[in-house]
């Protein structure tokens, strides 16, 4: 169905590789080929998520006033989104993104490498016959490029030969370092009101468990990943620069209202302990039968059993 898309790719990463006759070359010009389409998106999708940590304030304030009116307060939410002609969606759009974008390379770079059966070469799919990187390819048992077979998986190599293994492991080990440099990028300049430390540590390294699950992947995919995190890397420090530059910059604002957000987060929850502290001992006081401690009880005068009238005197006995 939609085997147009995936020839479209094919020719173009074709195309690369008859100027360039190199297999990284070629997947790594298509991660920055790639990188170049979603990056005006990625510079939108930011600003959007700005605007909305701008708004945390106000939206900690609907959380408080409605308080168990879930109803309530998405309405009122709404109306904050619209006031401020923001759009709480827009963050998502690279990540919608690039969804597609790896489903595509993914099944491309398979589609290089694919054997009819184990053992034989290569009948490389998504690709023109005519081409120079399909004649490259064909009845071919590797895909050789700076000193590696792109087409085998870092696992299995591992597994044949764990010297050898251990060459295409450190690319999986780089490609972790380059992950965790541009997590700490954009952990340096966010501030969440909604989140504590450890979860920020943990969205902090969940790129980099995600690279080391690239062991099973072919390693011309690690090569594609890597290139694009290089990407990332100046990207961000393009984004800090542009939003985060000045002191009255949107990021600088966003920063102080996320602040502020997660200090009327902690004074909600400080006094709703307060309170639920207040109730517990005041039921605990109205429980209380026995008088405290250093007090005596206030003795009461015996009460006179109850009769028609005073108690008379008994009669002598008769002579």
């Amino acid at each position: 169905m939609f085997d147009w898309l995936f020839r479209g790719v094919g020719w173009l990463i074709a195309w690369i590789y008859s100027w360039s006759n190199d297999y990284s070359i070629a997947i790594g010009s298509m991660a920055i080929v790639v990188m170049l389409v979603i990056t005006p998106l990625t510079l939108k999708s930011t600003r959007g998520m700005l605007e909305m940590q701008r708004l945390q304030p106000e939206l900690r304030r609907l959380q408080i006033e409605h308080k168990g009116d879930r109803q309530g307060l998405n309405e009122a939410m709404m109306k904050l989104y619209q006031e401020h002609k923001v759009n709480p969606l827009a963050s998502c759009l690279p990540l919608l993104a690039q969804m597609p974008v790896f489903i595509i390379m993914f099944r491309l770079l398979k589609g290089l490498t694919y054997r009819p059966s184990p053992g034989e070469g290569f009948a490389p799919k998504h690709l023109d016959t005519a081409s120079d990187l399909y004649r490259s390819l064909v009845g071919q048992q590797e895909m050789r490029s700076i000193g590696l077979d792109l087409a085998v998986r870092p696992i299995d190599v591992m597994r044949d030969n764990f010297a050898q293994g251990l060459i295409y492991a450190s690319l999986v080990v780089g490609l972790a370092l380059l992950y965790l440099v541009q997590q700490r990028m954009v952990a340096s300049r966010t501030v969440s009101p909604t989140m504590s430390a450890s979860q920020q540590k943990l969205l902090q390294y969940l790129p980099v468990v995600f690279a080391v699950f690239q062991v099973v992947l072919p390693t011309g995919l690690v090569v594609y990943y890597a290139v694009q995190a290089v990407f990332r890397i100046g990207q961000q420090a393009y984004i800090t620069k542009r939003f985060y530059g000045d002191d009255d910059s949107i990021g600088r604002q966003a920063q102080q209202a996320s602040a502020k957000a997660r200090e009327l987060k902690d004074d909600d929850v400080k006094k709703t302990k307060k309170n639920e502290n207040k109730g517990k001992n005041d039921d605990f006081s109205s429980k209380r039968v026995t008088p405290p401690k250093g007090k005596q009880q206030p003795q009461r005068r015996p009460t006179p059993p109850r009769g028609d009238g005073p108690p008379q005197r008994p009669k002598p006995p008769k002579r």
